[in-house]
């Protein structure tokens, strides 16, 4: 489903959510019943934190439950501190107040998710997220898209305090299929938004740490004076790039994105325009110098499971603060903008500064790759044969068998 941020009806999302809930309830029971009849009896259910009500399904049929958080321990941490109301956050009488959580860095008003701000333009997906947390006591543990190794602080911290933590990241496609002999997954069952155009041949082309890769994920849709200041800084900047300029969702009101006259015959072969990318094999790509990214969670994790160094540019919500953690925690990135909130279109020429940043092969750089290179290590060592992401599934699997084994008995 592509969310259509743009329309003034987008609070439908609401009532779509409802909606969702009215029919599951009635339905899910009605489908795990269908495989128990054909002899494939379910033993777990795995929700992430837009439909909560599963883990209700779950204790009506006496199955375990489990929750899927696809963004940060801290992020997880932000959110279960303002729901529980256990440390103060940003308010109408205080909307600039920086929030200190435990085990966290000192996050400033601007780096916490924007949903947990007293106004934002997205209140109904804080609402959404949020929901979970009226829940957590049903699931028997959750499952994190992180690793131990990258948050250990504030995942043994939340474990403590809330439900047990198992992280089982980075969930790339790249990162397992090169741990071992499983072929990697096709491009035909991902969940992409959009078909992939084919970059990899153009990109063979290209020396090795020299590409510029510029892409805002699924939903993150600029407005034209952004790219107009984009475009300039690339020409200006003198990189290679493979940049993603995709056309605007469905019955979004904003133009397609327009490139600057002339701007495609002044670049020539040094650049390549693409509507959507394997983003994994880009990252993975030698010639992939940097990455220009939203920061979204799946694009960070993909970033610092490939050893890529990053431009952030986040948006909202948990981007945000992803691009906070991974400036100024994992050290792999260079700030380009502070998110959405900030209200101002980022010019030209601080477009073409941390592209030379991020490339020139300076001291800032090359510590940058090294931090990165850290993280790949790190990322493939989790989820390999013995690595801790490794054995928290395993650990999940054995007890959810453990706990089918004693419903049984009972």
């Amino acid at each position: 489903m592509t969310l259509d941020f743009n329309n003034p009806n987008r609070d439908d999302i609401d009532s779509y959510v409802a909606q969702l809930e009215r029919v599951g309830r009635d339905k899910l029971p009605q489908m795990i019943q269908r495989q128990a009849e054909k002899g494939r009896p379910v033993s777990c259910l795995i929700n992430n934190p837009f439909i909560p009500w599963v883990s209700d399904v779950a204790e009506s049929l006496g199955l375990p439950s489990a929750m899927l958080w696809v963004q940060s321990c801290a992020c997880f941490s932000a959110y279960y501190h303002y729901f529980n109301k256990l440390v103060p956050f940003p308010s109408e009488q205080e909307p600039e107040i920086d929030v200190q959580l435990p085990h966290v860095p000192l996050l400033k008003h601007d780096e916490i998710p924007s949903f947990l701000h007293p106004t934002t333009p997205y209140p109904f997906l804080g609402r959404a997220i949020l929901g979970q947390f009226k829940n957590l006591s049903k699931p028997f543990c959750i499952l994190m898209d992180t690793f131990q190794e990258l948050e250990p602080e504030t995942i043994e911290y939340m474990s403590k305090i809330g439900r047990p933590i198992k992280t089982i990241g980075p969930l790339c496609n790249e990162l397992k299929s090169n741990n071992d002999a499983t072929p990697p997954v096709s491009n035909a069952i991902r969940a992409d938004f959009y078909a992939a155009d084919s970059c990899l041949d153009w990109l063979d082309s290209k020396p090795p740490q020299s590409v510029v890769y510029i892409s805002f994920g699924s939903v993150v849709y600029l407005k034209q004076e952004q790219v107009d200041e984009i475009a300039h800084g690339l020409l200006s900047s003198e990189v290679s790039f493979l940049w993603v300029v995709r056309p605007p969702p469905k019955h979004v009101t904003a133009e397609t994105h327009v490139l600057p006259l002339g701007f495609s015959e002044k670049v020539g072969d040094r650049g390549k325009i693409v509507e959507w990318s394997p983003q994994e094999k880009v990252l993975e790509h030698p010639s992939t110098a940097c990455f220009v990214t939203h920061c979204g969670w799946n694009s960070t994790m993909e970033a610092l499971a490939c050893g890529v160094p990053v431009v952030a540019f986040p948006q909202w919500g948990d981007q945000v603060t992803d691009a906070k953690f991974l400036v100024d925690v994992f050290k792999v990135g260079i700030r380009l903008c502070r998110g959405e909130a900030e209200g101002r279109i980022v010019p030209r020429e601080e477009v073409e500064k941390c592209f030379r940043a991020a490339t020139n092969g300076g001291p800032e750089a090359a510590e940058m790759k090294q931090n990165a290179l850290k993280w790949k290590k790190a990322a493939k060592a989790a989820v390999a044969e013995g690595g801790s992401s490794y054995k928290n599934m395993c650990v999940f699997v054995d007890e959810v068998a453990g706990l089918v084994a004693t419903s049984h008995e009972n």
